[in-house]
């Protein structure tokens, strides 16, 4: 027997039931002829006639009518099973799966969740923190957040947080006793620093900027980690100098604990995106966050 494509099944399950073909073919939205070479083609590969066609009506043969009574509980279930994935494309139930950088995770998501998942209270957020540069795709993700230099230009991206951040030199008051304050970023080039790094890089040059003067120092300290939070509980135990985003200083700030510096030198720049591919159907919850972001945009 010869191979027979569901299509072709469905062809010919639709005419046996208009009985039918230019009355099928309108209701498919396609031609008398492409239905009935659909059927043709049925019959040819299973090598039995299954309807009788006449200038006046098409009936089923016995066989034509053993295969209806068969296939028609199979591909009502099939056209339910395509049904019910409309649920899936269009509901803001389900699980959204995000990548984010650290310093979104602990500065800007905590002040969206909850208005977010309040109003869609059927989705699951399943948030994981990671700074490396990874195929969120192949991982299994939905979307990540990204700042803007680190975005593939064939992704769409929807502004998520503030839309400027920068980056803010501080120490404990105990550190600037000891050491003085910086008058300029060349200063820290003999101070003690302490550097981050990525997962998958070396420490990141720490890069400042005045009147359009852009400065990039590589400075040294006993500390260099990818580790944020271990970071800056050595800047405020006196250990050196921090440069990182204001946000996360601006408690400390307040509190007295750490003192900025240099502050007519810090580097601004834009805020983070989350972005997705547009090449991929967007799952619903994913979508119900991008409509969300842009209506409080």
């Amino acid at each position: 027997m010869k191979p027979h494509s569901l299509a072709d099944l469905d062809a010919f399950l639709s005419v046996a039931r208009h009985r039918n073909f230019r009355r099928a073919a309108r209701d498919r939205g396609v031609s008398a002829s492409t239905l009935s070479q659909a059927v043709r083609d049925l019959e040819e590969a299973i090598g039995i006639r299954l309807l009788h066609r006449t200038t006046r009506s098409v009936t089923p043969t016995e066989a034509g009518q053993r295969l209806i009574d068969s296939l028609s509980p199979a591909m009502d279930a099939v056209t339910q099973a395509l049904d019910g994935l409309n649920d899936y494309r269009n509901s803001t139930f389900g699980t959204l799966r995000l990548n984010v950088p650290s310093i979104v995770a602990r500065a800007i998501l905590p002040d969206l969740l909850a208005p977010f998942l309040t109003s869609h209270p059927g989705i699951r957020l399943d948030v994981e923190d990671n700074n490396a540069l990874v195929d969120i795709f192949a991982a299994g993700f939905d979307a990540g957040v990204r700042y803007e230099e680190a975005l593939a230009q064939d992704m769409v991206a929807i502004p998520i947080g503030p839309r400027v951040q920068r980056y803010v030199l501080a120490a404990s008051p105990a550190h600037i006793a000891q050491h003085g304050l910086p008058q300029h970023p060349t200063d820290l080039l003999s101070r003690p620093c302490l550097r981050h790094r990525f997962h998958d890089a070396g420490p990141l040059a720490w890069e400042f900027e005045r009147q359009g003067e852009v400065l990039k120092l590589h400075p040294e300290g006993p500390l260099v980690s990818s580790n944020t939070p271990l970071l800056l509980r050595a800047a405020l135990d006196g250990l050196g100098w921090i440069y990182t985003f204001e946000d996360l200083l601006a408690d400390h700030f307040a509190a007295g604990t750490l003192v900025p510096a240099l502050r007519d030198w810090s580097l601004s720049f834009s805020g983070p995106f989350l972005y997705y591919s547009s090449r991929r159907h967007v799952p619903g919850p994913l979508r119900a966050l991008v409509d969300w972001l842009r209506r409080i945009s």
